[in-house]
């Protein structure tokens, strides 16, 4: 959950930043994404969920639930700034709840299963 919130948060504030420059908000979400991708993908496979599996086939399923997320974060954007006029901002830092909630679910679920995952016996 550290992970999550603090890759969030210092995406968000990117965000910000690069839409203050004068960069359209869905090429800002685009490269932020991907950028969300490769930092959290370690951090979450060995410390979040204490994955055990093999990076490549992990890696594969991390991306394609990013992919599906982005989808999700890109039609709210289309939908709610383009068409609706609504804020940017106001719809990316809802968004960014929407997301780190489906990627929860699927990285808990999909991504690193319980089945793979190593855990610290208690007594």
């Amino acid at each position: 959950m550290i992970v999550g919130i603090a890759s969030n948060a210092v995406l968000y504030v990117l965000y910000l930043a690069a839409t203050s420059m004068g960069i359209g908000h869905k090429v800002a979400m685009t490269c932020l994404f991907a950028l969300g991708i490769v930092q959290t993908f370690f951090f979450n496979k060995n410390w979040s969920f204490q994955h055990s599996g093999q990076n490549g086939s992990t890696f594969i399923r991390y991306l394609a639930a990013y992919c599906a997320a982005y989808g999700i974060n890109l039609a709210a954007m289309l939908i709610f700034v383009d068409r609706y006029h609504v804020s940017d901002r106001l719809v990316q830092a809802v968004m960014i709840v929407v997301v780190a909630a489906f990627m929860f679910v699927a990285q808990r679920l999909w991504v690193f299963p319980a089945s793979s995952r190593s855990f610290v016996e208690q007594e």
